[in-house]
């Protein structure tokens, strides 16, 4: 699949290779694993000087050793002897950039906390000492949001205050998950595009992984996502165990209930047997999967809240794949695709009333958008949108099928928000598949 959009970041990445020509530059990218943040900064440095190293979890003598080779074979740079520290090759590298300008990429940078933390304190104590008379373009790429800002924007942290710019690489946009998929099928349904944006978020990996099967309407999709060898049905655990340590088995029972709609902290604790506070904290702060969600107008303090998994893919991976490793380890792919397909109508329902809120997000002028539900649960909104400019409103009560909406009913839901709205004209909406 081509390279599409980042037209923005690609810009951004050449003024700062121009700028690093005359004075060094060191940047940091974060974006979750397999958003294409590789593949961009590859794309961005191709025919220039560039060096790409990524950190495996090895030991730090083992790591050294595979940059060494690395350093010569792309740099022509020959570091002689044992080197087991980092900061030992860093050094030489920036010894090098005294004469020659290059790009120097280091991916996964945040496992060099995995590794050997005092390798930051290196890294800032050498980058001090040598920038002002180096002429370098460092990038170092993160997939894991919360440690990358601990590490750079932590005041506690050494390499705090050392950045020139910070570029987050999100997914794709839902005009660019469009326009991919009318490349590939001219002609697609509304029900091929929620389910290509409900299995992939628009991160570009899992776009790439069915457009190049060709699976590129919902049947084919469906197909592709269940069958014996999908790179899908083992994602979850790659992505995440690794990550989770030994608590796995608890962050992944959590992650199950909240996207089976067990999503209040007093359900999961009621289920899991302890206190998950913890759990769910870190899972919100260090791993960022989970959001809390509140009622649109609530106050702060509003104990009416909901988790929910904010990435796209492991929603559905926690929701469909994860509950049902026993007929995955049977064989037994026909029954998981019966079983996504005997669920499927109520789950993209939901994710439906989650496209409209990114879709207006994106592409309308507002300047706040959420849902809202009262503690009893007879009042509830699919969408509210603001724009605090002109004091407009748009609230409007999504559905899949438009014939099971009545903006009557969503005329009466929105009395119990009266007093919010009281400055604003409301306009109500219907928003169904045909809207898509």
């Amino acid at each position: 699949m081509k390279l599409y959009d980042r037209i923005n970041e690609l810009e951004t990445l050449s003024q700062i290779e121009k700028q690093s020509v005359d004075t060094a530059c060191f940047t940091i990218m974060i974006g979750r694993r397999r958003i294409g943040k590789t593949s961009l900064l590859l794309h961005s440095s191709a025919e220039k000087k560039m060096l790409y190293l990524f950190v495996s979890r090895n030991s730090e003598a083992v790591l050294c050793r595979q940059f060494q080779q690395q350093i010569n074979e792309t740099l022509g740079l020959q570091i002689y002897g044992t080197i087991n520290r980092f900061a030992d090759l860093f050094e030489q590298l920036l010894i090098f950039a005294q004469n020659e300008h290059y790009t120097l990429i280091i991916d996964e940078f945040q496992d060099f906390d995995n590794i050997n933390r005092a390798i930051f304190s290196e890294i800032q104590n050498l980058w001090d000492r040598y920038k002002g008379k180096i002429k370098l373009n460092f990038i170092a790429c993160g997939s894991i949001y919360s440690l990358m800002m601990k590490i750079f924007e932590n005041n506690k942290e050494p390499l705090f205050g050392r950045l020139t710019s910070k570029i987050v690489l999100k997914p794709f946009t839902i005009r660019v998950i469009k326009d991919i998929l009318k490349d590939y099928n001219p002609n697609y349904t509304a029900e091929d595009l929620l389910f290509l944006y409900m299995i992939t978020g628009g991160v570009s990996h899992y776009i790439a992984l069915l457009m190049n099967a060709k699976a590129i309407t919902f049947k084919k999709m469906l197909d592709f996502v269940t069958r014996s060898d999908s790179p899908f049905l083992n994602e979850g655990k790659d992505l995440l165990v690794s990550e989770f340590g030994r608590d796995y088995s608890t962050y992944f029972s959590i992650l199950q209930l909240i996207a089976a709609g067990k999503n209040t902290q007093s359900e999961i604790d009621s289920i899991i047997g302890k206190n998950t506070g913890a759990y769910l904290a870190n899972l919100e702060n260090h791993y960022s999967l989970i959001v809390k969600n509140k009622p649109m107008f609530s106050k702060p303090e509003s104990r009416n809240t909901h988790w929910n998994i904010d990435d796209n893919f492991l929603y559905f991976w926690f929701r469909f794949i994860y509950p049902n490793q026993t007929l995955i380890e049977m064989g037994k792919f026909d029954l998981l695709k019966l079983y996504i397909t005997n669920n499927y109508e109520q789950y993209s329902g939901l994710l439906l009333e989650k496209y409209f809120r990114q879709k207006f997000a994106e592409e309308e002028m507002i300047t706040a958008i959420g849902n809202f539900w009262d503690s009893n649960g007879k009042n509830e909104i699919d969408l509210i949108a603001l724009n605090d400019f002109e004091k407009t409103a748009i609230v409007a009560e999504i559905k899949r099928n438009p014939k099971k909406i009545s903006l009557q009913t969503l005329a009466m839901k929105t009395a119990a928000i009266q007093k919010q709205l009281v400055k604003y004209e409301v306009s109500l909406k219907a928003l169904s598949l045909n809207n898509v």
